[in-house]
């Protein structure tokens, strides 16, 4: 029973870090790799208008929910201005409102906003309201019905049906037909919306949207766009002018719906401009910065809301458990003896201050001159903590001496020795010798070298950028480390030295 409830516990945690892992790797975007970059945009629209006597009120649509886009950061400059923010009931739109009582002279506002490319697709959505008909004069109902079954001759469902509509209205040589239910609307603005309506007669759900492409830096404009709903599949399917179906890649939507843009209430000469620059950002800073976009509470739950000093301290006791486990493997399914349990790990964080093969050689040198000085102590009759003390205060000074040795000598990696653990060092010297006196010079030698090989493999892995990333981002992965420990914490069968051990034995019973 206990065994079973071992498994599912180690089973738990390793479903449970691996889900958390997925889901921030997959959802929330976060890099796997330290080096990624993500491409952002960074949009300025800029709205000039003339006020009027009296209270002036501008209202901007805003971007929202564009399908592989989200927004990083986004600013609003208008300066002795009111400003609310508000959505729609639907959750699809978003829109800036600036008042101001009193204006004078040309009136500039700004939104900023920076965007990164999220891969999301278009949400599935329900079936919108229809739209109603529009109100034509007898015979431009004609028209519109000569058109209308024009183009369900020449298509199949509402997708097809909606692109043979727009491509005859953007043909050089219309149709009589389309010439004359256009000679009012000539703006594309006034033909997409026209084209919604005429969608409505055949009962297709449609609504036109108003749409940035992010492809080039510089000057930007925002173009119409119509979408389909399609009912099989309850999605927006995308229509540009020409009747081309499906998404451009760095198309970001702005605003929904047959609300303008910009819209001045009692005010002349409204005018809007955008601008686009593109940049790369670190994927990490940009996953953040989504974030606390989204919900601030994300990150600020997290190790990445900690400050830049500890974050760096996390960074490295959080590569412990690495260490720790890779001991576990070497010591309980290998066999490599060492001094204690964690004193291994300890060691190759003590190499985290110096380069491995630096590490090991003044770590050789520290370790050997006091084994020297703790057999002359020994001789002395001191007792326990006296004999430590005293072993502690030497290794200082060694340490120090080493220090302005490497200085005269020019080595600037003998300057790091004054930050090895001085505890561990001293810790380390003394369970040397007591093995020497306990169990022979050969066993304590033995012991070393295992703690050292340890020490060296934990570093290495421990020290890898990669996986320092992966754990600091992740360290929920832990979880799955937890759980394989849990794991390997049964087993108690013949360790891999073993095996060459009794290898003598196991041919002598095969013999016999």
């Amino acid at each position: 029973m206990r065994k079973t409830q071992l498994y599912l516990v180690a089973a738990l945690m390793i479903v449970i870090g691996l889900a958390a892992f997925y889901y921030k790797w997959h959802v929330l975007s976060f890099p796997l790799t330290p080096v990624e970059q993500t491409e952002v945009w960074d949009i300025q629209a800029r709205v000039e208008y003339q006020p009027r006597s009296g209270p002036n009120q501008v209202t901007l649509q805003l971007p929202m929910n564009s399908p592989g886009f989200s927004i990083l950061d986004e600013r609003f400059m208008a300066r002795g201005y009111g400003m609310t923010i508000e959505r729609d009931r639907a959750g699809s739109g978003r829109e800036v409102q600036w008042r101001i009582r009193r204006a004078r002279g040309d009136q500039a506002l700004y939104y900023r906003a920076t965007v990164y490319r999220d891969g999301a697709v278009e949400a599935p959505g329900d079936r919108p309201g229809q739209s109603q008909p529009p109100e034509l004069e007898e015979a431009e109902t004609a028209a519109a019905n000569a058109l209308l079954e024009q183009v369900r001759e020449q298509s199949v469902d509402s997708a097809s049906f909606a692109s043979r509509l727009l491509r005859e209205f953007s043909e050089p040589s219309p149709s009589p037909e389309v010439a004359l239910l256009l000679r009012e609307r000539a703006s594309a603005n006034d033909r997409a919306q026209f084209a919604v309506e005429l969608l409505a007669i055949r009962n297709i759900a449609a609504r036109w949207v108003h749409a940035l492409e992010l492809g080039v830096d510089g000057a930007g404009e925002l173009r119409p766009y119509l979408q389909i709903y399609d009912t099989d599949a309850r999605i927006w399917r995308m229509l540009d002018a020409q009747g081309r179906i499906g998404w451009p890649d760095n198309l970001l939507v702005w605003s929904r719906g047959d609300r303008p843009v910009l819209d001045v209430d009692g005010a002349r000469g409204g005018r809007f401009d955008i601008r686009v620059q593109s940049s790369l950002v670190d994927s990490l800073e940009a996953a953040v910065k989504r974030l606390e976009f989204r919900d601030e509470n994300l990150v600020a739950y997290s190790l990445l809301s900690l400050p830049l000093q500890t974050q760096d301290v996390y960074k490295i006791l959080l590569m412990v458990p690495i260490g720790a486990f890779i001991m576990l493997l070497l010591r309980n399914l290998i066999g490599v003896k060492t001094f204690g349990t964690f004193m291994p790990v300890l060691i190759a964080l003590s190499f985290k201050w110096t380069s491995l093969l630096a590490g090991v050689i003044l770590f050789v040198l520290v370790v050997g001159m006091g084994l020297l000085v703790r057999f002359y102590m020994e001789r002395l009759k001191l007792l326990l903590v006296p004999r430590l003390t005293s072993i502690l205060i030497v290794v200082v000074l060694i340490m120090a001496f080493v220090s302005v040795l490497s200085n005269r000598l020019g080595l600037e990696v003998g300057l790091s020795i004054a930050l090895f653990p001085m505890i561990i060092m001293t810790m380390t010297i003394e369970r040397v010798s007591v093995a020497w006196d306990e169990r022979g010079p050969g066993y304590a030698m033995k012991m070393a070298a295992g703690s050292l090989l340890i020490a060296c493999l934990a570093y290495l892995v421990m020290s890898w950028p990669p996986l320092e990333h992966l754990v600091f981002v992740f360290p929920e992965v832990l979880l799955v480390l937890l759980g394989l420990t849990l794991l390997l914490g049964r087993y108690s069968g013949y360790r891999l030295t073993e095996l060459f051990r009794f290898r003598a034995l196991a041919r002598s019973q095969t013999d016999g």
